[in-house]
């Protein structure tokens, strides 16, 4: 399902400057092409700063749909089209490419990442985990590092993107299930408890990222 003509998008730009990596532009649809969107100059609403795009640069892209669904794509800019206002024109992402988030129903990826993980013993270790999605994450623990149901900890997940930029994202986690391996490991299964709306945004844009590269091997 594409976004209507006047609905809004909601825009991250890819950038190797993480801040502006991090700031988030609204736009508005003007008008479709048969392969394009053409959209208002994205706005930073926080501060009404417009953002200038310049022609091949990538966005990470989501709209809503009814029932708090958020519709994740990504895109490009295409050109620019001078009319009583200028707009950007972008290129319409296939349907199949566009993923659907509930609010409270993340999808999950196999990744690979590094995570810092601190006990309610004050234990402090590195681990890499298994899979990651806006709900949790699962990760590979040694023998050594023993956890139980119910026991709470705190974490950092080093993010990378595709722009090449990387994130730290603290969060609290519960561990809610356990698995013991056939090579002495164990996965562990959290869910999040603390975790900031902005922190976990990053973790959903770090999976849609992972799902789009697979979808195109």
């Amino acid at each position: 399902m594409y976004p209507k003509i006047n609905e809004y998008l909601y825009i991250h730009v890819a950038s190797s400057d993480t801040a502006e990596a991090d700031a988030e532009y609204r736009s508005r649809i003007a008008e479709m092409e048969e392969e394009s969107f053409l959209i208002d100059i994205p706005m930073q609403e926080s501060n009404g700063r417009l953002k200038k795009l310049f022609i091949g640069d990538e966005l990470s892209v989501y709209f809503m749909s009814e029932g708090g669904i958020k519709n994740y794509f990504t895109t490009h800019v295409l050109g620019f089209k001078d009319d009583v206002i200028k707009m950007v024109r972008v290129r319409k992402p296939a349907v199949e490419s566009i993923f659907k988030v509930q609010r409270r129903s993340f999808f999950r990826v196999n990744a690979e990442l590094e995570l810092a993980v601190k006990d309610a013993l004050g234990g402090r270790y590195l681990v890499r985990t298994d899979d990651l999605g806006g709900g949790g994450v699962s990760f590979l623990s040694d023998s050594k590092f023993k956890q139980s149901v119910g026991d709470k900890l705190n974490c950092w997940l080093l993010l990378p993107f595709r722009n090449g930029s990387t994130e730290h994202v603290p969060f609290e986690g519960e561990v809610v299930r356990l698995k013991d391996l056939e090579n002495g490991r164990q996965l562990v299964m959290l869910k999040f408890t603390a975790i900031p709306d902005s922190e976990r945004q990053k973790v959903i844009r770090y999976c849609f990222e992972r799902q789009f590269d697979f979808r195109n091997r």
